[in-house]
């Protein structure tokens, strides 16, 4: 049994900790969150690869890999919103097994599901079984599935009004949220971004590797780093690039890589780069590409939650491109540390990035203004606290039948 005061949290994951940001968001916060004396974290997913220091890892069993809008370590997956009653049922009940296993085990007096999907009507059953309150942070990505197929409407509903709070994000994925489920959670949701782990990112790195692996010397460096889906809106930065006075590099993959090099080929452009995805295996390059780049760049089409992409790109010290999307603006303030664009227009993108690219001393400028924006208010430490601060108002507001229970 937990002892008294402390906190036992469990997480809940549907993806793998690598590989998309929820993924990684889950990682970094439980990490961050298991350095506190008086709170353990551990994880339900579904794979980990790697061992995490102070983290224990349940498995996450599942009858096939299903995916909300594609994740490059499950290229051949189920989408969420094609799925059949049948299928969903078989998810479920797998989940459920699962997390039942993991919580008899670990005892938490807390848990942290991930997404507005199938996890959280698992959370919401372990609350009616076991007592144990549980809070949800949404990604967007789960409530846009239900936007898509109405039939996880109603248990999410339900779901929701048990939890004990509601993290979302971004503005826009709060805003998403409401719209989708109904105002009745306006109050009970918090915003708070994700963030990063600064001592990962020092103020400088050397480039030695990439620079002669990808014959680097002398370029100027466009990076986007992501999934290869329709929503990165990255068919718009290709047909920019024969505009663009630099190399392109692209680290990912996804449905659309096909597509994307087909217009690279038909286009006849020498200046664009697809290198594929970069995991733990490759991460110092992905690494080293950030501090590398003259510029990130993020032509996102839809609402979507603050790429990691930008966070990492600005802990690095680079100016950031970026769309008027989602959480986007939360963090890149035009003019300041990164310029925005409208959505699905080549032309602003082009031109963004060459005024950068021309303009060494506003591109350092911005690059380092995009640093101090990470170091005030995006470190996992800083946004940790407050998380923690959510989980023990949640453990407090417990009528004392339930902390009985616990």
């Amino acid at each position: 049994m937990p002892k008294k005061n402390e906190l036992k949290v469990l997480f809940l994951q549907t993806f793998p900790l690598w590989g998309c940001g929820s993924g990684t968001y889950t990682r970094s916060l439980a990490t961050e969150i298991s350095k506190t004396e008086d709170i353990k974290t551990a994880i339900v997913c579904p794979e980990a690869r790697e061992k995490i220091s102070g983290l224990k890892i349940y498995p996450l069993d599942t009858p096939f890999t299903s995916v909300f809008m594609g994740h490059p370590e499950w290229p051949v997956s189920r989408f969420y919103k094609d799925l059949t009653p049948k299928e969903i049922s078989e998810l479920y009940r797998s989940f459920l097994a699962s997390t039942i296993k993991a919580v008899e085990d670990f005892q938490p007096n807390i848990i942290h599901v991930q997404h507005v999907s199938i996890l959280l009507w698992v959370a919401n059953f372990i609350k009616l079984l076991y007592g144990i309150n549980f809070v949800v942070t949404t990604h967007g990505t789960g409530v846009n599935v239900s936007i898509q197929n109405k039939t996880y409407i109603p248990l999410s509903r339900e779901a929701l009004r048990n939890a004990k709070k509601i993290i979302a994000v971004s503005h826009e994925s709060k805003h998403l949220l409401i719209d989708t489920f109904g105002d009745e959670f306006t109050k009970k949701t918090k915003v708070i971004p994700g963030g990063i782990h600064l001592e990962n990112f020092p103020e400088e790195k050397s480039i030695k590797t990439i620079n002669a692996k990808y014959k680097l010397n002398g370029k100027k460096i466009v990076l986007f780093s992501g999934r290869l889906t329709e929503e990165k809106g990255l068919n718009y930065l290709i047909e920019a690039a024969k505009n663009i006075k630099g190399d392109i590099y692209i680290i990912g993959d996804g449905p659309k890589r096909k597509n994307l090099e087909d217009q690279i080929s038909k286009m006849k452009l020498t200046n664009v780069h697809l290198l594929g995805f970069m995991g733990s295996d490759k991460k110092n390059e992905l690494k080293e590409f950030y501090y590398r780049s003259d510029v990130v760049i993020l032509p996102t089409v839809v609402e979507e939650a603050l790429g990691l992409s930008i966070v990492e790109g600005m802990a690095a010290k680079k100016p950031i491109i970026a769309t008027r999307k989602g959480g986007i603006p939360i963090l890149v303030k035009d003019g300041f540390n990164g310029l925005l664009i409208k959505a699905k227009n080549s032309k602003q993108i082009a031109d963004a990035c060459n005024k950068l690219i021309e303009d060494d001393q506003l591109r350092k400028k911005m690059g380092e203004n995009a640093r101090k924006s990470i170091e005030k208010n995006f470190t996992w430490h800083n946004i940790s606290l407050k998380i923690k601060n959510v989980y023990k108002e949640t453990f407090n507001h417990l009528p004392a039948s339930e902390k009985n229970k616990i």
